[in-house]
């Protein structure tokens, strides 16, 4: 169902993952998909297997972590497309280490991609939104921002993402514009297959889903907080953990 036809969304770190899965939806949901990543040449062989015209799904380069590099980013989306109806804010990494060992290039590497980023790109779309009195915003967060051993860093980016998302949705959402966050627990990408063994089984017997999750179902969590049919949704955090956060 192209539910989304005539939108434009941006989709950050949209090169594999979760992210990659975000813009197959949203790219089917009938949206004009601008894909932004660090890693160019990944990002061009991704969208590819979407959209091979490049017109409904545009590779731009983006490192999120630089201000002034989202600025120009966001300055041609405008100028060529006019408009931004959805953001996604996908991009993260991992700097894994327990906090007595975690160096200040780690922590401030993950501050700066998973939370310092979403500062960045929400500025350059919110005045506009407001303008147009339409938005939809999607952070994606985390379980592990219920803190997790190994990943002060991490865990500290993730909440504060929560603490962004509810922030804005309740300055903006008498713009008609939502800010809402989700928070996926284990999910099967390159990012957790690099996990210990060990620690990965721990997660799934904590779940009662007793599997990990596949990108796309994130994917369809977002498709639903980017379309109309989240109308009054604002301000949420949805766990996409196959129920490892039930008390």
């Amino acid at each position: 169902m192209e539910k989304l036809i005539n939108k434009v969304a941006v989709v950050t770190g949209a090169a594999q993952g979760i992210g990659a899965s975000i813009v197959e939806r949203l790219f089917a949901d009938g949206a004009t998909v601008v894909c932004l990543d660090v890693n160019l040449d990944k990002l061009k062989e991704s969208i590819l297997k979407i959209d091979k015209t490049g017109e409904r799904a545009i590779s731009l380069k983006c490192d999120v972590s630089n201000q002034e590099e989202v600025n120009q980013v966001f300055d041609q989306i405008y100028e060529k497309l006019g408009k931004v109806d959805i953001l996604v804010n996908n991009a993260g990494i991992v700097r894994d280490a327990f906090f007595h060992k975690m160096t200040p290039e780690q922590w401030h590497a993950v501050i700066n991609v998973n939370l310092n980023s979403m500062f960045y790109t929400c500025q350059a779309v919110i005045p506009k939104t407001r303008k147009q009195e339409y938005g939809k915003i999607v952070n994606i967060s985390s379980t592990s921002s219920w803190g997790n051993m190994g990943q002060a860093n991490y865990s500290a980016a993730k909440a504060g993402v929560i603490g962004l998302t509810r922030t804005l949705a309740k300055e903006n959402g008498a713009k008609n514009i939502t800010v809402n966050a989700i928070a996926p627990g284990q999910i099967d990408t390159d990012m957790t297959r690099n996990i210990p063994e060990n620690i990965k089984m721990m997660g799934i017997m904590l779940t009662p889903a007793g599997r990990m999750g596949n990108p796309s179902e994130v994917a369809s969590v977002v498709s639903f907080l980017a379309s109309d049919d989240s109308s009054f949704v604002n301000g949420e955090c949805i766990s996409v953990s196959g129920g490892f956060l039930m008390p």
